[in-house]
């Protein structure tokens, strides 16, 4: 039998790369000033963030002329969404997993009294 975090998605699990899926999840195209101030992190480790997940495939990053600025646009994909999704059920499957019905011989055990 292996255990449950063996299925989890090293690219997924960083803080910052969870979290802004996890955000971008229940939207449309977000920003890119937008979700720097709602993940708080700077625009470097936005931008680092974003490279490492539109190179997976799991977001999209569009860039739109607006004045005399550009915007970024930030979105997630079919992809990106399903890779989310298998990871939250691996997480889940790690805390229901625990130790249930597991019973450790007496002599790993510790009594509390």
């Amino acid at each position: 039998m292996s255990h449950p975090r063996k299925s989890l998605d090293a690219l997924i699990h960083s803080p910052v790369r969870f979290s802004l899926l996890a955000a971008l999840r229940n939207l449309e195209d977000v920003d890119f000033r937008f979700l720097a101030d709602l993940l708080e992190v700077s625009d470097s480790t936005l931008s680092q963030t974003l490279t490492v997940l539109a190179d997976a495939g799991l977001v999209t990053v569009r860039k739109e002329a607006a004045g005399r600025r550009t915007r970024t646009w930030i979105g997630i994909t079919a992809a990106g969404r399903e890779a989310f999704a298998r990871h939250l059920t691996t997480l889940q499957a790690i805390v229901d997993s625990g130790a249930d019905g597991v019973t450790p011989p007496k002599s790993e055990r510790r009594t509390t009294t």
